[in-house]
């Protein structure tokens, strides 16, 4: 296999559709939990033009709210009205209440060890959780640029210098390695919807997205562009309008974004919508911490931590470690000192990583501001699964 290679990988703003959805029923995790830290919540959202659809099955003393968050999620994008009007357009709801048959309060933190060895999976999945040196955050270099430009994009006060911009846009990023190093920006691509009767001509918007975005996050990056850098503006031609006017949106359709842009593995089971007590949402967090300290620990360049979770059992039945011929030690032995250090059981991820209290502690939401910019790799906020506290003892 050649070492020397391009890799892209994409993300999208705060407006695509399909993000759009994902911050919708990551806002309505945060209202459960935040009422109710022992809530039940599964939360799924579709979007088309002028319609928003939202399915809930939820187990919860919390009330009821469900349409004025997603109003307030969709109002907070920002998109004008004959976009997608936060006000006027059609909710449509499938709710079950599943509080008499399954609600459940739990204090993980009163548990001993035979208390957390019985809260079981409900769900079968193999999660995956990885780390590099390729960034400060141990990310993959193109998937942490992505995220940088459409933060950009995002950007409070971009609106003034660009006006005719709308909140819907998305990019790529190619990199190049060599000897599986990256050594330069291959490419970006950016394409970006535009208010209708204000889009500026082809070669105004190339200029200005190159000035006012694309250069900015390029110069703070590790690896830089060259003479032979490509860059794509809109390269279909304008689109006007966007969001879901233009197109339609569905939660968890961008697990690749949310996770490691393509360049790792993932499970692909959607990550926005869940409560802490699914095992393929909270499992996949679990992942990328013991992935992480054991690259903060020197251990690897980079590795891969595979948890497969079984329905009836706390914990998982296999955990692989592959680090990719960079382990300082063979992979097995890393394997032996993960066990050792964290515990993988369901109902100890929750509680050692507070999963069910941090809704009620960031009163702008938490669960949603995962829901854009990448669920790993957040150095913006203080996310648990992110922390090195635990190199130390891996080393």
């Amino acid at each position: 296999m050649s070492d020397d290679f391009i890799f892209t990988s994409e993300s999208v703003t705060t407006g695509h559709p399909d993000k759009l959805c994902d911050q919708v029923s990551d806002a309505i995790v945060d209202h459960f939990l935040s009422q109710d830290p022992n809530a039940g919540i599964v939360a799924e959202c579709a979007v088309a033009s002028g319609v928003l659809f939202i399915s809930a099955h939820y187990a919860s003393r919390a009330g009821l709210a469900i349409p004025d968050v997603a109003r307030a999620v969709v109002r907070g994008v920002g998109y004008p009205r004959q976009v997608f009007d936060a006000d006027a357009c059609t909710i449509m709801t499938s709710f079950m209440d599943h509080t008499e048959r399954d609600y459940r309060e739990l204090d993980l933190d009163a548990l001993d060890d035979d208390g957390i060895a019985g809260i079981t999976a409900k769900d079968q999945v193999t999660v995956f959780g990885y780390a590099c040196d390729q960034t400060d955050a141990l990310m993959p270099l193109p998937i942490s640029i992505a995220h940088a430009l459409v933060r950009k994009l995002d950007e409070p006060g971009l609106d003034r210098e660009l006006p005719y911009l709308l909140p819907d846009a998305k990019v790529q990023v190619g990199v190049e390695y060599r000897e599986n190093r990256p050594v330069r920006i291959h490419s970006v691509a950016v394409e970006t919807s535009q208010r209708e009767g204000s889009a500026p001509a082809p070669d105004r918007l190339r200029a200005d997205l190159i000035h006012g975005v694309i250069t900015p996050v390029l110069a703070e990056q590790s690896v830089a562009p060259d003479g032979h850098t490509h860059y794509f503006i809109n390269p279909e031609g304008p689109v006007i309008g966007g969001g879901p006017a233009v197109h339609s949106g569905l939660t968890g359709r961008k697990t690749g974004i949310d996770t490691y842009g393509e360049y790792a593995r993932h499970s692909g089971a959607a990550l926005s919508g869940k409560d802490p007590m699914r095992i393929d949402r909270v499992g996949a967090y679990a992942a990328r911490y013991a992935a992480k300290n054991v690259v903060a620990a020197g251990l690897a360049r980079e590795c891969e931590v595979q948890l497969s979770y079984s329905i009836g059992a706390a914990g998982p039945v296999s955990l692989r470690v592959r680090t990719l011929g960079t382990g300082s030690i063979d992979d097995a032995d890393i394997a032996r000192r993960l066990r050792e250090t964290f515990d993988f059981r369901i109902g100890a991820i929750v509680r050692d990583l507070r999963l069910r209290e941090l809704p009620g502690e960031h009163p702008e939401g938490f669960y949603r501001r995962l829901a854009v910019y990448g669920q790993m790799g957040r150095t913006d906020f203080d996310v648990p699964w992110e922390r090195t506290d635990r190199a130390g003892r891996l080393g």
